[in-house]
C-alpha cells in the first residue's frame, strides 16, 4: 500500500512538471554574463518572456542589488503595469516592452550602477517569475609585470584587474617569431627557443580602454649583422687610407719631377 502512493505521488509530481514546463511562464535576460560595460556609456539588458497559454503579464519590474555584501539593499529601478505606463525611480533609466521583449536601458553607466540585475515578471494570478544577470564596469589594463621562470626557459606576464585583456609579445620591438619561441593559447607565456637568451622582451596588454606594458631585459645579443657593418666599415677606414696615401706618393713623385724640369731649364739658360 505504501508503495502504491509511493509511485502515485512520484507521478502526480512527473505530470505536474511537464504541465508546468508546457505552461508556466520563462524570464531570462539574453545578455552574455557577466555583462562589462565602460564607464559614461549606456547599459541596455534584453529579457525575454515567454508566457503560458493561461498567463498574462500583470507587471514588470527591474531591480538591484550589490553582488556583494551581508545585506544587499535591493533598489527598484522601474515598475511596468501592462495597462498604464512604466514609473522609474531615476530619470537616466528607461523601458522599452514588447509583447515577448523586455529591454532595460540605463544612460552614463557609473560604478555605483554595478551590482546584480532583476526583471521580474507577475502574472494576473500573482504568480512572479525572475531572471538575473550580473553587471560590472569595465576596467583598464592595470600593473603589467613579466617573471621569468629560468627552469622552463619562458616568460610569464601578469595583469592586475583589466576586463578582457589581449596579450601579444615583441622581441627587440618586432613580433615575436617562431625563430624566438612560441606563445601559449591565451598568450601570457612565451617560451623562448632561441640560443641564447637574449635581448629585451616586452609584453603589451591591451583591451577597449587601451593598453600597457612591460619589458624583460636579458643579456645583450650579439648579431651577425652588427658584425657584418663593423667589417665593412674597417674596409672602407682601410681603403681611405691606402688611397690618401697612394695620392701622396702620387704627389710627391709629380713634385720632383717638376723640380727636376725646372733645374734642367735652369742650366741651359746658365749656358
Amino acid at each position: 500500500m505504501d508503495l502504491q502512493c509511493f509511485l502515485c505521488w512520484r507521478v502526480a509530481l512527473l505530470l505536474l512538471l511537464m504541465l508546468c514546463g508546457f505552461q508556466c511562464m520563462s524570464v531570462h535576460i539574453i545578455n552574455e554574463q557577466p555583462v562589462h560595460v565602460i564607464p559614461s556609456s549606456n547599459l541596455v539588458l534584453k529579457a525575454r518572456i515567454e508566457p503560458g497559454p493561461q498567463e498574462e503579464i500583470a507587471l514588470i519590474t527591474w531591480e538591484r542589488e550589490p553582488e556583494t555584501g551581508l545585506a544587499p539593499e535591493r533598489v527598484t529601478l522601474a515598475k511596468c503595469p501592462s495597462k498604464s505606463k512604466c514609473s522609474y525611480k531615476r530619470p537616466n533609466v528607461h523601458v522599452k516592452v514588447e509583447q515577448q521583449e523586455a529591454t532595460l536601458e540605463i544612460v552614463g553607466y557609473s560604478n555605483s550602477d554595478s551590482g546584480i540585475y532583476a526583471v521580474t515578471v507577475t502574472d494576473q494570478t500573482g504568480v512572479k517569475t525572475t531572471g538575473h544577470c550580473i553587471v560590472r564596469i569595465y576596467e583598464a589594463v592595470h600593473h603589467v609585470s613579466v617573471s621569468i621562470n629560468m627552469s622552463h626557459s619562458s616568460l610569464v606576464c601578469g595583469e592586475a584587474w583589466g576586463t578582457d585583456p589581449h596579450f601579444s609579445w615583441l622581441h627587440e620591438r618586432a613580433p615575436v617569431t617562431k625563430s624566438v619561441g612560441s606563445v601559449s593559447e591565451d598568450g601570457t607565456t612565451l617560451i623562448v627557443t632561441m640560443t641564447p637568451f637574449c635581448g629585451h622582451f616586452t609584453c603589451m596588454v591591451s583591451n577597449k580602454l587601451g593598453y600597457s606594458s612591460a619589458i624583460y631585459t636579458a643579456a645583450p645579443c650579439r648579431t651577425e649583422g652588427r658584425g657584418t657593418t663593423a667589417a665593412v666599415v674597417c674596409l672602407v677606414l682601410l681603403l681611405l687610407l691606402f688611397g690618401g696615401l697612394l695620392a701622396f706618393m702620387l704627389w710627391r713623385r709629380q713634385r720632383r719631377a717638376n723640380r727636376g724640369v725646372r733645374l734642367h731649364e735652369h742650366l741651359d739658360d746658365t749656358i
